[in-house]
């Protein structure tokens, strides 16, 4: 959700070709960078939607995804803003109902205000658990989860990502 210019995104696709992966970015720029690199890698494993989130998470079935990341959403650092944000608890209350059981839930973020925020959101959901054992689970970038742009600036800016990976547990459990 929200690939930027979609490095992340063809990566992904790159590294699992038969997986069908949905990309959704409403700005317009992004949707450019990612359809010029889908056409040059020949990728027919991606579809993109250009618009905000919401409407394709209401229109999943349930249970019918494996893995959803949100990288390096846009914080909203304000507080009036805070509805804006991409995680929030509506939203994880989709994200449940969208991914299968044992599914991966990963979000990254760079800064301080919104790791606050997801780490005092996701692991009280009730359908989520937080798979980090130590810090550095948490701290380094999973050799399965490729860089991305942003990613690059929050680091060559001082500002240190985190990297949360969560599972969604199993409905009958």
């Amino acid at each position: 959700l929200g690939f930027g210019s979609g490095e992340h995104l063809v990566a992904q696709a790159l590294a699992h070709p038969d997986v069908g992966l949905i990309g959704v970015e409403p700005y317009l720029n992004g949707m450019a960078a990612c359809a010029q690199q889908i056409e040059a890698q020949g990728l027919r494993n991606i579809r993109l939607l250009g618009e905000p989130a919401e409407g394709l998470l209401a229109a999943l079935k349930p249970a019918s995804i494996g893995r959803l990341f949100a990288l390096f959403s846009d914080p909203w650092p304000k507080a009036r803003h805070a509805r804006r944000r991409l995680t929030r608890p509506e939203t994880l209350d989709h994200f449940a109902r969208i991914l299968a059981d044992g599914a991966e839930l990963r979000l990254a973020t760079d800064d301080p205000g919104y790791q606050r925020w997801l780490l005092s959101l996701v692991p009280l959901h009730p359908a989520f658990s937080w798979t980090a054992r130590r810090a550095e689970d948490f701290r380094q970038r999973p050799q399965d989860w490729p860089p991305t742009r942003y990613e690059a600036k929050a680091l060559s800016a001082g500002r240190t990502p985190i990297y949360l990976t969560f599972k969604r547990r199993n409905r009958g459990a």
